[in-house]
């Protein structure tokens, strides 16, 4: 019955949503071009905010737990659990102080407006999952990135998107490779819960009356932890956050 309920509700979201990308996909370009990265960066914010609201008329509700443990004034490392496409829109509004950037698949990096601009210009890197070699320097350069400007990466070591909730197994080598370019970031792992909800029927109708909660656990130190124990650390906390 609610999956026959959402369609006239889930269209009315879906063309919101659409609208809202194409109306901001210019809008970047001439932030970005004429007025440089923090503008550019703002103009991401609000877009991402706006989306979250549309997201709301499906009965959608989300809370941010513990963000005020996240250590400021130094490189993060978020990794989290995968559940939707939503998890990012929550995550660039919610984490906007720490600038997030995102490991993503190459295949985001185009044909899809306003997403597809900010991942190739707005800082997060694109890789090919078949390609290892490819992911490694794309990697290596946003470690260095946040390392310098003291913002934070994004990173999904399940690899691809859970559809029913449960972790997947953790990929080690991207979160190696952050670690040992970001010597003195703090990896903070992140569990995302119910996200998968939204999106139950597949891509359309959207699931309604969700209750999305990101809880942020205690920062870990890349200095003080060899990268075995940040691993074993960092993957134990989202599995304890995740509720089934």
């Amino acid at each position: 019955m609610q999956k026959i309920i959402s369609y006239p509700l889930s269209f009315i979201v879906l063309m919101l949503i659409l609208l809202t990308l194409v109306i901001f996909h210019p809008i970047q370009w001439i932030c970005l071009n004429v007025f440089g990265y923090q503008a550019h960066k703002k103009s991401v914010d609000y877009l991402n905010f706006i989306l979250l609201r549309i997201v709301h008329l499906l009965g959608t509700t989300f809370s941010f737990r513990n963000r005020e443990s996240i250590p400021k004034g130094v490189p993060i490392i978020f990794v989290a659990n995968h559940q939707s496409l939503y998890d990012i829109i929550a995550m660039i509004w919610f984490l906007r102080e720490f600038h997030p950037k995102f490991v993503s698949k190459k295949e985001l990096g185009k044909g899809v407006p306003s997403v597809s601009f900010n991942l190739r210009h707005g800082g997060s890197v694109l890789i090919d999952r078949k390609d290892p070699k490819q992911a490694i320097p794309a990697i290596k350069k946003l470690s260095e990135y946040i390392e310098k400007n003291n913002r934070a990466a994004v990173i999904f070591p399940e690899g691809t998107r859970s559809k029913d909730g449960k972790p997947k197994e953790f990929a080690q080598s991207g979160l190696k490779i952050l670690c040992k370019y970001a010597p003195s970031a703090y990896v903070v792992p992140l569990s995302i819960n119910h996200s998968w909800k939204l999106v139950k029927y597949g891509s359309f109708p959207y699931g309604l009356g969700n209750r999305l909660t990101f809880v942020v656990h205690k920062a870990i130190s890349v200095k003080d932890y060899n990268f075995d124990e940040i691993v074993e650390k960092t993957e134990a906390e989202i599995v304890k956050g995740i509720k089934i």
